[in-house]
């Protein structure tokens, strides 16, 4: 194992090569600590020289400098550590390092690692998150993420296309892998638990080419489909909120999120109601049917329902809960809570339809972010490069 980085000047081209992903590291002290813990000096040099798109070993060779026998041993190791993506595929493995979120932050967490200070990095990256992160990650116009109804509870009147249904992703996904809640690992050790009992493990869904490399690196463990329902099942249970990548075609992932862990429900609870795409729906509540029992209140994971503040009450009894519109995902998760059957989803307005794929989703908010440049720039290239290959072939 290398050493840490001592310099933290020597970090600001793997930062650099960072930014030009999707979701950027918004560079801070606290940011260079946190890949000072993660990535040794080979790692952060090697992370600064990738391609922004899947890259064989001779191409990382080539961009590095490294022959075969130093570079492998390296790209292993991040591997395992979730720094890099490792795609066997017709004989040849692809390389893709991954971006800090949604990426190798949340792999640091997704395994029990005693080779890092964890109870450091959570406290770290809490206070990056707040502090320096927020932003870059909910404030575009395209969201990375979108929040899934849960099916029971859409009107029977509604049609859903596939890519709304947990379920219907998990069946076309035709593989799936269950692991550790990074965002649930990460509050543990800060000493604090889900307020919904939630579990740290077996909750967090993993689907397609993510749940093989994650469960060839230990990070989760392939189940079957009807082991995938069942934590769906069990998510509903617990009122948790399903969140996916946005985009229609071969999600990577179903987390099921919670109000109190979650980094996701947090940014919405921030201020950043556009920063998760909501779901088709929207949730309403009947106020001839509310006691104003305060169950679905805590039910919401990203604190949307309230008492009605456009009405006065003559007495404490008249009082009825209302949903903040603009703030409500639309999930159902409140739903179930209501013993008294007053709440329901109904369809919402001006809802647009996720990118189809995630490369669209990408070049959609790098356009919006003005970092498309280096993006199609390093197609082009690899494109040329491939085709002179082929040539010379």
């Amino acid at each position: 194992m290398g050493h840490h980085l001592g310099s933290k000047d020597s970090l600001v081209p793997l930062i650099d090569r960072l930014n030009k992903y999707p979701i950027g590291l918004v560079d801070s002290e606290k940011l260079r600590e946190i890949l000072g813990l993660l990535f040794d000096e080979r790692e952060a040099f090697v992370a600064s020289r990738f391609p922004l798109e899947e890259s064989t070993l001779v191409e990382l060779m080539r961009a590095t400098g490294l022959n075969a026998t130093e570079l492998i041993p390296t790209l292993e190791t991040m591997a395992d550590k979730g720094l890099v993506m490792d795609m066997p595929y017709a004989g040849t493995t692809y390389y893709l390092l991954m971006p800090g979120l949604i990426g190798f932050f949340e792999f640091t967490f997704m395994k029990h690692r005693s080779d890092l200070p964890l109870e450091r990095l959570a406290k770290l990256m809490r206070e990056y998150l707040e502090e320096s992160q927020a932003k870059e990650f909910f404030g575009s116009r395209t969201q990375l993420t979108r929040a899934l109804a849960y099916e029971e509870h859409i009107p029977v009147t509604s049609e859903i296309a596939t890519y709304e249904r947990a379920r219907a992703i998990i069946h076309e996904a035709g593989i799936g892998a269950v692991g550790m809640c990074y965002c649930r690992h990460k509050k543990e050790h800060q000493g604090k638990s889900c307020a919904k009992g939630a579990p740290l493990e077996g909750i967090c869904i993993s689907l397609g080419s993510a749940a093989k490399f994650l469960s060839r690196r230990g990070f989760a463990e392939l189940k079957t489909e009807a082991e995938l329902l069942e934590v769906i099942d069990r998510a509903r249970e617990l009122r948790l909120t399903h969140v996916t990548d946005n985009i229609r075609d071969k999600p990577s992932f179903i987390c099921n999120c919670c109000h109190c862990c979650c980094e996701l429900m947090a940014g919405v609870q921030m201020g950043f109601h556009e920063g998760i795409a909501k779901t088709g729906f929207a949730a309403i509540i009947d106020p001839e049917h509310c006691d104003y029992c305060g169950t679905c209140f805590s039910a919401c994971n990203v604190k949307a329902i309230g008492l009605a503040k456009d009405r006065s009450f003559a007495s404490p009894t008249e009082r009825f809960a209302a949903v903040k519109e603009a703030v409500c995902l639309g999930c159902g998760a409140c739903i179930s809570a209501c013993e008294k059957g007053a709440l329901r989803l109904i369809p919402a307005d001006n809802r647009s339809k996720p990118p189809a794929k995630k490369r669209d989703l990408f070049i959609r908010i790098l356009r919006e972010k003005g970092r498309l440049g280096p993006f199609v720039t390093s197609r082009l290239k690899k494109q040329l490069r491939r085709a002179l290959t082929l040539g010379r072939g």
